[in-house]
This record gives C-alpha cells, sequence and structure tokens, in this order.
C-alpha cells in the first residue's frame, strides 16, 4: 500500500532545466565561441553543477572562468523563470496525494532556499510535509542520499512509497534506495536512456494519481 510520494523539483514541478540549458548555451557561445550540446549538458541535470563545470574545463582547457560563467548564466536564468508556471497536473497531483491521506515530500538537490522560495511563489508549500534537499544530506543524485533521507523522515518502507522524478540522475538516485520511479520527463531530459523505471508518462495531466497508484 503506497502510503508517500516524493516530488523531485527542478524540471519536474518547475521546468527550470531548459531556461538553465538556454543560459549556459548562450553564455558559452557568447564569450567562449563554444555551442554546449544539450547531450552535454543533461548529464548534469538532477545532480550538480560540478559534472558541467568539470566537462567544460576538459573542453576549454584552461581559458575559462567558471565563476563568470556562473554569474552570467544565472543572470539569464533569472530573467527566464521570472514568470514560469509549474508543469502541467502538478497541483492536480499535490491536491489529490492531500486528498487520499498521502504524505508529500521533496527530495531536491537543490538548496532549500531555492526550493522554498519557488514553492512559496507557487503556492506550493503548504502541501509538503518535509522538504529534503542537499542542505540535508552529504551527496546528492545520483548517491541515494535524498531518498533514503525522505524515508527515514518518513517513517515507511520503500515498498510504501514512489517516487517522481525527471532526470536520470534522479532515476538512479531512486533505484539505489530501492523505490518505485514514475518518470515524467521535460524538453531537456525526454531523450535520455531511462531504463528499468516503473511508469513514464509526458505530463501528470496524462492521468490521475489514482489512476495512476491502480496502474502500479
Amino acid at each position: 500500500m503506497i502510503k508517500a510520494v516524493i516530488f523531485d523539483f527542478d524540471g519536474l514541478i518547475l521546468d527550470t532545466e531548459t531556461p538553465w540549458y538556454e543560459a549556459y548555451k548562450e553564455v558559452l557561445r557568447t564569450n567562449y565561441k563554444y555551442d554546449l550540446l544539450l547531450e552535454d549538458f543533461v548529464k548534469c541535470v538532477g545532480s550538480s553543477d560540478t559534472i558541467l563545470f568539470n566537462y567544460l574545463k576538459e573542453q576549454l582547457e584552461n581559458d575559462v572562468d567558471l565563476n563568470d560563467i556562473s554569474l552570467k548564466a544565472k543572470a539569464i536564468h533569472s530573467e527566464k523563470i521570472k514568470e514560469i508556471n509549474a508543469r502541467d497536473g502538478v497541483e492536480d497531483y499535490l491536491k489529490e496525494a492531500t486528498e487520499l491521506g498521502l504524505k508529500i515530500v521533496l527530495a531536491s538537490s537543490s538548496t532549500k532556499e531555492w526550493v522554498t522560495s519557488h514553492l512559496t511563489k507557487l503556492n506550493f508549500i503548504s502541501y509538503f510535509d518535509h522538504l529534503i534537499t542537499q542542505d540535508d544530506v552529504e551527496n546528492v543524485k545520483p548517491s541515494s542520499d535524498l531518498f533514503l533521507k525522505a524515508i527515514d523522515v518518513l517513517k515507511v518502507d520503500p515498498s510504501e512509497a514512489i517516487v517522481f522524478e525527471d532526470s536520470l540522475n534522479g532515476l538512479i538516485a531512486a533505484q539505489k534506495a530501492d523505490l518505485r520511479t514514475i518518470i515524467v520527463p521535460n524538453q531537456v531530459t525526454e531523450k535520455l536512456p531511462f531504463e528499468n523505471y516503473h511508469l513514464k508518462i509526458n505530463s501528470m495531466k496524462d492521468m490521475s494519481l489514482q489512476k495512476l497508484l491502480e496502474t502500479l
């Protein structure tokens, strides 16, 4: 019996990933004449910027100012997401999970300040029983730390919870924690080689949460 649902944040609730790709691509093209391919950027999605920065250091060698790239990309990204809305069906799932008496937890590789500010702006924060972020664990996804922490806080067995993820790093982390995972990809992650997930939907509008639980 499912007692809890665990949501990722970036890319799943709010598609911040597509604007991040666009921002980094713009900065690198303008300042370094470098074309950042989606297939390379997407390797860091769901995890941390370290993966992307290490890649850029390899590609651009010593001719790179990572701090400058990060600051410029952040400025562009901030403008791009000012009016961004939650992904289709997200609030429907949050409402339905509440009505079904399920515990609702966020497990994000981002900071607590980041997710709290955006969830507050979206008027979603009251739906969540717990927010588990990079501030609460030693390692972010694809490590299982975030999900193991979520399970511990929930005091449920992994078989009693399901995870909603949009990234490959998130799926890997959930698999390590032995959690059933529903993939809801976005524009950036839709072509990733997802394997061994339990269900994949294009949007939370595709089916109700009740129907999804019955399908599982």
